[in-house]
């Protein structure tokens, strides 16, 4: 077998995991998602960039707030969910980096003293981070969500500030009924890869 990883992992992770659009009632625990965080913070970014963000949303006047700025097919989904996360970049991730990549502390003014740039490696290495959490959710055997049907001005007024760019809502929980609908197709092998 070409995979190391257990085949009922790689079916937790990927296979047989799908965007859940329902959740049981079960509550979702800080426990849960430190545990979810503590694995997936050591993805690969470049530099060890850490500019992912995550704005936990459990009191119900902060759900009300936030559906309030969610897509109208979004809606039921994030006012039900146990939890709701919304992911943001941090555009000033730049200040970390001589803790986060001691090995070359300059890095921080060398490449990064530009807002524009900082944009742009925050979103790319925040979406990684995005996808990792997702990933995590996945391991700690929750479902997840994940939605970007929702207006990101509102969302970052309202939860954010100007620092920060709204990534996704990850609505978390226990599967529901009817949860997922049936998977989808994908590329094959052949249409994605290339060998030069």
């Amino acid at each position: 077998m070409s995979l190391v990883l257990d085949p009922a992992a790689q079916d937790l992770l990927f296979r047989e995991a799908r965007t859940a659009n329902t959740f049981t009632d079960e509550p979702v625990t800080d426990e849960q998602v430190q545990a979810i965080y503590d694995l997936v913070k050591y993805g690969p970014t470049a530099f060890n960039q850490t500019p992912l963000r995550i704005t936990l949303v459990r009191s119900p006047e902060a759900r009300e707030r936030l559906v309030a700025h969610m897509a109208e097919g979004n809606r039921p989904k994030t006012a039900s969910a146990p939890l709701v996360a919304i992911l943001s970049a941090d555009n000033e991730f730049h200040e970390e980096l001589p803790h986060l990549f001691p090995a070359m502390p300059q890095v921080k003014d060398l490449f990064f003293a530009e807002r524009p740039v900082r944009e742009n490696a925050a979103a790319l290495n925040a979406a990684l981070q995005a996808a990792y959490f997702i990933v995590g959710v996945r391991a700690a055997g929750l479902a997840a969500g994940p939605m970007t049907g929702f207006d990101f001005e509102g969302v970052r007024k309202e939860f954010l500030d100007a620092d920060h760019t709204p990534l996704m809502v990850v609505n978390i929980g226990r599967l529901g009924p009817d949860a997922w609908y049936p998977r989808a197709p994908r590329l094959e092998f052949d249409q994605v890869v290339k060998t030069v």
